[in-house]
């Protein structure tokens, strides 16, 4: 038994069993990863694996405890690397991002700018995606955080760090007759073509089922990722925007009209996810607090020691 066998079987239970694409992410051959696994299996006397013909259909129930054991493993291996960077030189490393467009576009610069201030040693990336996929950034152990609105609760294997509230604003040409409204409903939005984001991103659910439980159905003509992408649209005339309210500069934006639309919608939360058990150095800690300040290092270490989600804000 060895380290990298525990990688192969981690690997191919996040990419779906389709063992072409561990290979590929892992960059080795097909075959060894199969070869690999079976040997595995046949030191632990235990399939780990539903097999129908060469494909793999399931994990089968000692597999899942396998899985979780080979977490364990591997969280801790990284956390014994972290270790010696932190105590060998506390100034220099790496710290890898993955968040979605809005943030890093609106939320994110004020805090990446202090940061490289101060920690002119560590190289800084960004990482974007929708959030299902950047906290499969973080478990997978290419980014050390994910910053989203959407999915982070839904990984168990991810920790929850509430960062601030928000809401939504509708955004809409200089002009247009909603803008005139004294108090904005969700009867006067359904009667627009609509542009917003992605079902996947920045609380698209939260006004999914604002328009659901008023039994309204929305024209949303155009979704997107990007918030920019929205904002174009809507000054082309395609529809109504409803963007995070972050996403809203009035000096950049001067040409759009603005109009609240807090009370129609519930409000988010924006969090960090970081990966359960692990093992921060101190300028990781530095970032967060620099992001969210009340997101003290007491306070997330106490959350990585707790398990759970820090608190609710």
């Amino acid at each position: 038994m060895n380290l990298q066998q525990l990688r192969y079987v981690q690997e191919i239970a996040r990419r779906g069993l389709n063992v072409s694409e561990a290979a590929e992410s892992l960059h080795t051959s097909q075959p060894g990863i199969s070869k690999q696994i079976r040997q595995l299996e046949a030191e632990l006397g235990i399939e780990i694996f539903v097999r129908h013909g060469k494909r793999l259909v399931e994990v089968t129930e000692p597999g899942r405890q396998v899985l979780a054991i080979a977490a364990r493993l591997l969280g801790d291996l990284d956390n014994l690397r972290q270790v010696g960077r932190e105590f060998s030189d506390k100034t220099k490393g790496r710290l890898a991002i993955a968040t979605t467009h809005t943030q890093a576009r609106y939320t994110l610069p004020t805090a990446i700018q202090a940061f490289i201030a101060a920690y002119p040693g560590v190289e800084l990336s960004l990482h974007q995606g929708n959030p299902s996929q950047i906290c499969e950034m973080v478990l997978r152990g290419e980014a050390d955080m994910a910053i989203a609105t959407e999915a982070i609760a839904d990984h168990a294997d991810l920790l929850t760090l509430p960062c601030y509230r928000w809401n939504r604003v509708v955004v809409a040409p200089l002009g247009h007759p909603l803008l005139a409204a004294s108090r904005l409903t969700l009867e006067d939005l359904a009667d627009w073509p609509i542009v917003t984001y992605d079902a996947a991103f920045a609380g698209r659910s939260r006004i999914d089922h604002a328009f659901q439980a008023r039994g309204l159905a929305p024209r949303v003509v155009l979704s997107a990722a990007d918030s920019d992408v929205i904002k174009t649209y809507v000054r082309m005339g395609l529809g109504l925007g409803i963007v995070a309210e972050m996403a809203y500069d009035p000096v950049q934006d001067a040409d759009l009209g603005v109009l609240d639309a807090a009370h129609l919608f519930e409000t988010s939360v924006t969090s960090i996810g970081l990966r359960r058990n692990a093992w921060l150095r101190s300028y990781v800690y530095a970032f967060i607090e620099g992001f969210a300040p009340h997101l003290t290092r007491a306070v997330v270490e106490r959350t990585l020691v707790g398990g759970g989600s820090a608190f609710d804000i």
